[in-house]
C-alpha cells in the first residue's frame, strides 16, 4: 500500500496554519495482491510477519525492512483506528511507514541530493516478499492556484 502525499501542497498549507489538509488527500494505491492472514502464517514472527519489504525510486533502493519489525500489531492498529468510529468490511487500513521512513524523513536526515523529491516520470516500486511489487509512475498534477 502506498499512501501518497503531496508535500508541495502540504508545505503551502502548513504556512497557513491549516495542517496537512489536501496535501494528504492525494491518492492511495494497493496491490498487486491481497491475502488473508492464514496465507502468511508460516512467516509469523512476534506481532506480524517476517516478510522483506523494499521501496525504490527509479530502481534505486530507498528503504528496506521486515514487516515483523512494526511497532504495533495489526490488531492494536485496528483497535486504535476503530475508536470513536466503526471499521467495516471493505475498509482498508495501512500500517504506516515501514523501514527507514518516507522521502521527507530520508531527505532531512541524509540530504535532498541522496533522496530527491519525486518528479513526473519517476517510477516508485514497493515490494513485499510473497506479495509482489506495486509500481506507479508519478504524473504531473494540475497547477496550484496562487494563495491570497
Amino acid at each position: 500500500m502506498n499512501d501518497w502525499s503531496a508535500r508541495d501542497v502540504q508545505r503551502r498549507e502548513m504556512k497557513l496554519s491549516m495542517g496537512p489538509v489536501k496535501g494528504k488527500d492525494v491518492a492511495t494505491t494497493i496491490g498487486p495482491a491481497l491475502v488473508t492472514p492464514d496465507e502468511l502464517e508460516d512467516t509469523r514472527r512476534n506481532r506480524s510477519y517476517d516478510l522483506a519489504m523494499t521501496a525504490s525510486v527509479n530502481d534505486v533502493e530507498y528503504s528496506r525492512a521486515s514487516l515483523a519489525d512494526v511497532f504495533w500489531s495489526f490488531g492494536e492498529m485496528l483497535a486504535y483506528a476503530s475508536r470513536g468510529t466503526r471499521v467495516e468490511t471493505g475498509d482498508v487500513i495501512g500500517s504506516g511507514t515501514c523501514g527507514t521512513g518516507c522521502i521527507l524523513e530520508l531527505s532531512l536526515v541524509h540530504g535532498i541530493d541522496q533522496y530527491p523529491w519525486l518528479q513526473p516520470g519517476d517510477i516508485v516500486a514497493l515490494n513485499v516478499e510473497r506479495l509482489g511489487t506495486l509500481r506507479n509512475r508519478v504524473v504531473a498534477g494540475a497547477p496550484l492556484r496562487p494563495l491570497r
